[in-house]
């Protein structure tokens, strides 16, 4: 039983590895005054309408793309935080 136990947790440590190479982006917040600028920004990053932009922003926090590369995710987020928005990378 042992040796069955320690191939799941093996197992388990291999998935961990596997879901740390693709990341997502979640806005958590914006600058009040920014709002404009962080749906402008969101729209043209993610090729999405003023309408679904705007719901995005708005009902932050909000993944805004799953299971990209770190560095994507990383110009991504500077790319947003230079407009007032507030991104985290999960």
């Amino acid at each position: 039983a042992p040796a069955g136990a320690g191939g799941g947790a093996s197992e388990e440590e291999e998935a961990k590895e596997e879901e740390k190479k693709k990341f997502d982006l979640r806005l958590t917040a914006f600058d009040a005054k920014s709002k404009i600028k962080v749906i402008k920004e969101v729209r043209a990053l993610f090729s999405l309408g003023l309408k679904e932009a705007k719901e995005l922003v708005d009902n932050a926090p909000k993944v805004l793309k799953k299971d990209m590369k770190q560095e994507e995710a990383e110009k991504l987020k500077e790319t947003l935080e230079a407009v007032g928005a507030t991104v985290e990378i999960v």
